[in-house]
């Protein structure tokens, strides 16, 4: 089977990759009941030996709702009224999402706020506060 490079780190077989063709909804008229142009792409993730763990945990959180339980990744495409258009529109998606999921995460490096800034921030705070006791009403001391 043909191999589908998605970048350096994946590449998928074609044959993991499965596709229906289901009717589009939306205006069209009787046409739109005749024709399957709509495609759903499904790729197995969970089953797929072309990624590490870590990829597929990325993948799992960018997908969101369409990953199934089963680990089965859906995506629809019905924007264009052919049915190769529509094709090849989910797949583009389905790649973006795996190059997406491919990159490393970036490690937040913790700082800690500046002496400066905790005065500011102090000074800012009792400021707002001697304002809040102007508006009460004053004593008859």
């Amino acid at each position: 089977m043909a191999k589908i490079r998605i970048n350096d780190r994946i590449e998928i077989d074609e044959a993991e990759l499965e596709e229906t063709f289901i009717q589009a909804g939306g205006p069209g008229g009787q046409n739109v009941n005749k024709l399957a142009t709509a495609v759903q792409l499904r790729f197995d993730v969970a089953g797929t030996k072309s990624m590490t763990p870590a990829i597929k945990r990325r993948l799992a959180i960018h997908a969101g709702r369409r990953l199934s339980a089963s680990g089965k990744l859906t995506i629809t495409a019905r924007e264009h009224r052919s049915q190769q258009l529509n094709r090849e529109a989910a797949r583009t998606r389905l790649f973006n999402l795996l190059r997406q999921a491919s990159k490393p995460e970036k490690y937040r490096v913790k700082t800690k706020p500046t002496q400066a800034s905790k005065r500011k921030r102090l000074n800012s705070k009792t400021k707002l506060g001697d304002k809040k006791k102007l508006r009460g009403k004053p004593s008859l001391d």
